[in-house]
């Protein structure tokens, strides 16, 4: 199996990705947060910096791109090309309101002409190799059947698909229904991906799906960021493991951002997903939530890593 680390905007930054690979080294490939290409095809500093090799050596990383527009796509991608990238993310699932509203993202799945000619547009420019994130539609899940018939014209290094639709966000359930359909339809290589939080729930996945190689967890390994270790390893995480990844972040956040605020920002970020490892958080996840100073940080973290077990 391969696994792969979806991108969260504001957190799986080089800081997070780097010191991930070095704590848990059992990711194939992980995807940068998404840049939106300016019509230069020029990039704000914080995206140019958080793709730069030298901020991402010795892992795989594949640089993701949010756009509607071919030529914007094309410039940037020659200008990846150029950092010595052969394989960029379109991304095609994004589900805020903000990004939807401009039609990119999951948004730019209920304009499947224009779609058909963005696709028909970067691929014909033959850049580099291209995979697509996508979810299965903006409004309905029958939408997929349309859209695989366009994503089947096209090349793809692979196709990796959230099987919810736009309107769902991360509610509901999957739709392994359509996710089962998209196997047999799908001309190119299938990547899964959606609400892999657990071991039991990537064993009940793979005894459903027994022919899926690829995986893609998000929330989950942010959450759990010991998770395929347990997969892969049969091994637990443990808490002194799982501090020591937390000091290395923040060591990091702190060496590279001006100002507690600016830290502490990207730290209580974080733990929004893991205080949930904790049994009886609310107390500790209040009291990060209004930190105020570092050292309001550091103390509060420290009783939660001295006095809770993770669960």
């Amino acid at each position: 199996m391969q696994f792969y680390f979806a991108p969260l905007e504001g957190i799986t930054g080089y800081i997070y990705r780097n010191t991930h690979n070095a704590f848990f080294p059992n990711v194939n490939k992980y995807f940068s947060p998404f840049i939106v290409p300016s019509t230069r095809g020029e990039f704000k500093n914080r995206d140019l910096n958080d793709i730069l090799p030298e901020n991402n050596q010795d892992i795989v990383l594949i640089p993701q791109l949010l756009t509607n527009h071919g030529k914007d796509f094309i410039l940037a991608s020659r200008k990846i090309k150029e950092l010595g990238y052969k394989e960029i993310n379109l991304n095609l699932g994004c589900p805020s309101g903000t990004v939807v509203s401009k039609n990119r993202g999951s948004g730019f799945l209920a304009k499947k002409e224009e779609l058909d000619v963005f696709l028909d547009e970067i691929f014909s420019a033959s850049i580099t190799k291209i995979s697509i994130k996508t979810r299965i539609g903006k409004d309905c899940p029958e939408e997929f059947y349309e859209l695989i018939e366009i994503f089947n014209k096209y090349p793809l290094e692979e196709l990796i698909i959230h099987p919810r639709i736009q309107k769902d966000y991360y509610k509901n359930h999957p739709n392994l229904r359509v996710f089962k359909d998209a196997l047999n339809l799908s001309k190119n290589p299938v990547c899964y991906n959606g609400d892999i939080f657990t071991m039991d729930a990537y064993n009940t996945f793979k005894e459903e799906f027994p022919g899926v190689e690829k995986i893609m967890l998000g929330r989950g390994l942010i959450t759990n960021p010991g998770l395929l270790m347990e997969i892969a390893e049969q091994k637990s995480l443990d808490k002194k493991l799982l501090k020591d990844f937390h000091d290395k972040i923040y060591e990091g956040y702190k060496r590279i951002l001006y100002g507690d605020r600016n830290v502490l920002f990207k730290m209580k970020e974080l733990w929004v997903y893991m205080i949930t490892l904790f049994p009886d958080n609310a107390k500790y996840a209040k009291r990060i939530k209004k930190s105020e100073r570092l050292c309001d940080y550091h103390e509060v973290v420290s009783s939660l890593f001295r006095e809770r077990e993770i669960e």
